[in-house]
């Protein structure tokens, strides 16, 4: 279960893709090109969280036109593709947002995660995560990589700052 109070010191959400965003299916058509299911709920979350001023990036090991699609159709401009060591990004995207790694969550399934949740200020693994993932992470969430898991974190983050009652009204008459 996710502790609210964890995220109030979180500026910069940063995002693994295939097992986070996506459940981890990749199809291959026989062109050649690749298929990525994204959650559209995730895709509010994400929304959310940018117009309330949090920064949100993605840190991937794999490069996917789907989701450079995605981004854009998101307004994530934050994109690090191709990064097998993830953790040696931070450096590079502190000096381009200002925030410094403990004001950081990263949102991982993987191996490959475990040195960005040893890197930054809250590792979060979802709840079908790698046993190894889920032993390292600070938080794991209820739902499943793809299935919302993403969206659960961003409303946690926008409700520790205080910001949920406002969206709300947005959205609920």
């Amino acid at each position: 279960m996710i502790e609210i109070n964890s995220f109030k010191d979180i500026k910069l959400l940063l995002l693994d893709v295939d097992g986070v965003l996506t459940d981890g299916s990749i199809v291959y058509h026989d062109s050649g090109e690749q298929t990525k299911v994204f959650n559209s709920k995730d895709g509010l979350g994400i929304h959310l969280l940018l117009k309330a001023g949090i920064q949100v990036g993605i840190v991937t090991a794999r490069k996917s036109k789907a989701l450079r699609h995605r981004c854009d159709n998101l307004g994530v401009d934050l994109l690090f593709e191709g990064v097998f060591d993830k953790a040696s990004t931070l450096e590079q995207i502190a000096e381009k947002t200002g925030i410094p790694p403990d004001q950081t969550a990263f949102m991982g399934d993987d191996l490959l995660d475990l040195p960005m949740f040893h890197s930054v200020g809250l590792g979060i693994a979802v709840s079908d995560a790698h046993e190894r993932v889920l032993e390292e992470a600070d938080q794991i969430t209820r739902a499943k990589g793809g299935a919302g898991a993403v969206r659960e974190v961003c409303d946690a983050i926008l409700k520790s700052k205080g910001f949920w009652d406002r969206i709300e009204e947005l959205f609920v008459p």
